[in-house]
C-alpha cells in the first residue's frame, strides 16, 4: 500500500468529497496532527481504483484555522509540512491556486511547477540553529511531475514546467508587481508554494507542485487590464477541476505499484 500526502488550499475544501467514480474511497478518518508549532487537522483517506491495490492519501488544508481560513502570510507552514511527513509518505503533493501570466494557462487550467521563485522575504527552515543548505536546483520530482503528464496528455488544459512565483499577500498583486515577476522569468504567481518547498527540500521529500490557474494575474485578463480579481470568484473557479486533480494524484500511486 503506497501513500501521499496532499496540502491543499483555496477551492479545495471539497476535493476529499469529489473523487470519480473509478475511485471508491472505503475509509476516512479525521485525525489532528501535534507538532511543534501547533495542531493540524487532516483528513486520511483509504481509497482503492479499478485494477489497482488500496492506498492512502493524507490531505490537509493548508489554511486551516479554528473556526477561520488563516490568511497566506500568517501559515505556519512548518506546522503542515511535519504533519504531512508524519504519515512517512512516499511523495508530498502541494495543490495551490494561482494568478496566470501565461495567455496558454487561463483559468481553469493546472499547471505543473518546475521551480519557484520566492520574493516574499520570509525564512522557512526546520534548522534555526544549525545551518543547512538544501539543494533547490531540481527540487520537484521529475519522474512523478511526467507521471502527472503522461496521465492528463489527452487534456490541452495542463501546461508543465511552469515557474511559480510566490508573493507574501493577502492582497493579489498589483499590474506593477506583475510586470516585475514576468520580466524575472515567471508564469504564475501565489502565496505558498516556495515555502513549502523550501521546507520539504530540507527533509529530501519527493514532492510536486499542482498549480490551478484560477485568475488572470493582475493587468493580465485579455481584452481588459483594469478588471479586478474576486477571491470569491477564484475559490468558485480552483473547485472546478477537482476530476483532474484526482486523475493527477491517482498518477502518482503507479510509480509504487
Amino acid at each position: 500500500m503506497a501513500r501521499i500526502a496532499v496540502l491543499c488550499g483555496t477551492g479545495m475544501n471539497a476535493l476529499a468529497d469529489s473523487a470519480p467514480s473509478s475511485i471508491t474511497i472505503s475509509s476516512r478518518e479525521s485525525l489532528r496532527i501535534d507538532s511543534p508549532w501547533g495542531e493540524v487537522p487532516a483528513y486520511l483517506l483509504r481509497i482503492s481504483m479499478e485494477d489497482s491495490a488500496s492506498h492512502e492519501i493524507a490531505m490537509i488544508q493548508r489554511h486551516h484555522g479554528e473556526g477561520v481560513v488563516t490568511p497566506p502570510h500568517r501559515i505556519e507552514h512548518r506546522a503542515n509540512v511535519h504533519a504531512a511527513l508524519s504519515f512517512d509518505p512516499e511523495v508530498v503533493v502541494s495543490i495551490n491556486s494561482v494568478g496566470s501570466m501565461r495567455p496558454d494557462l487561463p483559468p481553469g487550467h493546472i499547471a505543473l511547477a518546475k521551480h519557484t521563485l520566492d520574493l516574499t522575504g520570509r525564512v522557512w527552515t526546520f534548522h534555526d540553529d544549525n545551518a543547512t543548505h538544501a539543494d533547490m536546483t531540481d527540487h520537484f520530482d521529475s519522474k512523478l511531475s511526467n507521471l502527472v503528464v503522461d496521465s492528463l496528455s489527452g487534456s490541452q488544459e495542463l501546461v508543465p514546467h511552469v515557474v511559480v512565483a510566490q508573493m507574501t499577500g493577502p492582497q493579489f498583486e498589483t499590474p506593477a508587481e506583475i510586470t516585475a515577476l514576468m520580466n524575472m522569468g515567471a508564469d504564475v504567481v501565489g502565496m505558498t508554494l516556495a515555502a513549502e518547498a523550501k521546507l520539504l527540500a530540507e527533509c529530501d521529500c519527493r514532492h510536486i507542485g499542482l498549480s490551478v490557474s484560477s485568475n488572470w494575474a493582475a493587468g493580465q485578463t485579455p481584452g481588459d487590464s483594469t478588471a479586478e480579481i474576486d477571491h470569491h470568484a477564484v475559490e468558485g473557479l480552483a473547485s472546478t477541476v477537482h476530476g483532474r486533480l484526482w486523475t493527477a494524484l491517482t498518477s502518482c500511486f503507479s510509480e509504487f505499484d
